[in-house]
């Protein structure tokens, strides 16, 4: 217990320093705020792809052949944009974070981001489309830029106006107006070296800097997090660090996010393109759905597991209880009042099944997914409360639904020993605590 005081003393404050840090910080606030549109277009996607048997085709009965046309047109104008989204808010909440006017760095950082892509596609003819912006760099596949993008013109930004580089207004002029001109200098020098961004790669490279980051960084990300041993850790180090009572998903979601809703997004274009999803060949595996739908349903570890298998075989009064109050939240996937009232966090004997339990999740769902049993997802996407089943049930039909009863079992049976231990320890305590009463 001693070696382990010593460790939690040297990791927490290190690992909290790293999850405070304002880039990290700004990541994961500014991701959120694409959260709505994604499930805006997640309802009229769920509308156009309902997971029942000839669905477009009854559909399509009811009100013609161009019927998911219009839903066509919502999808495209939320889940395309999706990066564009992000480095406004991820630019806007690191300027935030640092103190200053907020709004000027997010539209700066939109700037930024279409002065160093194209500003033409290519049609199938080979002829060039000038004036427009491709929607391929401003949806999943522009992820990466936007998160370097927004943290670049936040940092710049805030320390333009930190340092009193800036345009001064009279105090007698409206704030918005002064606000507008301290943006100038700051703005002009993140435009112009945007400019030479985009300058320098063009000569040198003949693609802009969007598709270099692309193919260097985004899909080597990509392809580490779509794979067996990349699911694991990033469900392995969430339960950890919930272990350490520090804030797992937000910690590694905040990273780790983007690159899996970029995975979300390039199955979508796949299906858009009218092709097939096949795993292993065009599919990615592991996706923001993949994680939070089913590796994590319940909360992270799957404590709902937890608390069945305690409502099961508890015999003390405390563990009984507890596991009563969190049924409801853990349904919701709210895990905070078993994970800190057990507790799970610094609890030796909860460490193995809380980080054990998510691992065997993650096989069981790779392996439904690589034998076909469960179609790869695509972009619809759920509110992260929408409780177990039925949201196994809108993703996948039928089959995710089992697939979650399925986890959900597992779960209950890897805990109940574990709960056992717990609650015998709890049980003499309270058997002891009584026996004192009486004798007093």
């Amino acid at each position: 217990m001693k070696k382990m005081d010593e460790i939690s003393a040297k990791v927490i404050p290190a690992v909290s320093k790293f999850a405070g840090a304002k880039p990290i910080m700004a990541l994961k606030d500014g991701f959120v705020l694409t959260m709505p549109i994604t499930l805006i277009g997640s309802i009229f996607m769920l509308i156009k792809s309902f997971p029942i048997k000839n669905w477009s085709n009854i559909m399509a009965g009811i009100f013609g052949e161009q019927w998911a046309a219009p839903l066509n047109q919502v999808t495209g104008a939320t889940f395309d944009i999706i990066a564009l989204v992000a480095v406004f808010g991820i630019a806007y909440s690191y300027a935030k974070a640092s103190k200053v006017s907020a709004v000027p760095a997010g539209i700066l950082s939109i700037v930024s981001f279409l002065v160093i892509s194209n500003a033409f596609v290519v049609t199938k003819a080979g002829e060039v489309v000038t004036g427009v912006i491709p929607k391929v760099w401003t949806g999943g596949q522009g992820m990466i830029t936007s998160i370097i993008i927004g943290l670049c013109v936040g940092a710049i930004y805030s320390w333009f106006i930190n340092k009193d580089i800036r345009i001064k207004m009279p105090d007698s002029v409206p704030e918005g107006v002064a606000n507008a001109f301290s943006a100038l200098i700051p703005g002009f020098v993140i435009v112009l070296l945007s400019m030479i961004v985009y300058a320098i790669c063009n000569a040198t490279q003949g693609i802009s800097m969007t598709e270099i980051i692309y193919n260097i960084l985004q899909v080597p990300m990509q392809n580490l997090s779509d794979s067996l041993v990349g699911s694991i850790l990033i469900m392995a180090f969430m339960s950890i660090f919930w272990w350490f009572g520090l804030h797992g998903a937000n910690i590694i979601l905040g990273i780790i996010s983007p690159v899996l809703t970029a995975n979300s997004l390039a199955n979508q274009a796949v299906l858009d393109a009218g092709g097939t999803l096949v795993v292993g060949e065009n599919a990615k595996i592991v996706t923001s759905q993949f994680v939070s739908i089913y590796a994590k349903f319940g909360g992270v570890g799957i404590t709902l597991g937890l608390i069945i298998a305690a409502l099961i075989v508890a015999k003390s009064q405390q563990i009984r209880q507890l596991s009563k109050m969190s049924l409801l939240p853990g349904l919701f996937n709210i895990n905070e009042p078993v994970i800190f009232g057990l507790p799970i966090v610094f609890n030796p004997i909860m460490a193995i099944p809380f980080i054990l339990v998510p691992i065997i999740a993650v096989l069981m769902i790779y392996f439904s997914l690589v034998t076909g049993f469960i179609q790869p997802f695509a972009a619809l996407q759920l509110p992260w409360t929408t409780p177990p089943v039925i949201s196994g049930f809108i993703l996948s039909g039928w089959q995710g639904a089992v697939l979650q009863i399925l986890i959900t079992a597992m779960a209950v049976g890897v805990y109940l020993p574990f709960v056992k231990m717990q609650d015998k320890v709890a049980y003499e305590q309270e058997v002891a605590y009584e026996q004192e009463n009486k004798e007093a």
